[in-house]
């Protein structure tokens, strides 16, 4: 029964909630400006298609726009942080590219941590479908 425990873990290395979620991003860097969404994300990177390949281990400031619910209140919270490449691969005509958040402040991972945990509850509830 450990054992079977122990297998299970090992195929799930994330250590933070992802979900699967289109936010805006604008990913700056020596290659200019990118302005995509991403594909899911989670407050310690994200994932996103990118027109252009961009090397494993380029250092990127992210800049993401999460729509925010205060209440009956709808705003945008704008999180500024640095991230790194971690994979890039060639998928069609775009590259899917995951992002580490390098250095964020403790309060924008938070931010998104809250903000990923609220998406999964009101899937849950089906909100969502």
């Amino acid at each position: 029964m450990a054992h079977h425990a122990a297998q299970h873990f090992s195929q799930e290395k994330r250590r933070h909630l992802r979900v699967e979620y289109n936010i805006p991003v604008k990913i700056s860097g020596e290659h200019g400006d990118i302005l995509t969404e991403t594909k899911n994300l989670s407050c310690s990177g994200a994932f996103c298609r990118v027109a252009q390949r961009l090397e494993p281990m380029t250092k990127l400031k992210i800049y993401l726009l999460l729509p925010w619910r205060t209440g009956s209140k709808l705003s945008t919270k704008k999180i500024i942080c640095q991230g790194v490449v971690v994979r890039a691969q060639l998928t069609g005509q775009d590259y899917e590219t995951a992002i580490f958040f390098s250095d964020i402040a403790p309060k924008d991972s938070q931010t998104i941590n809250e903000f990923v945990e609220n998406l999964l509850t009101q899937k849950k509830h089906g909100k969502f479908n």
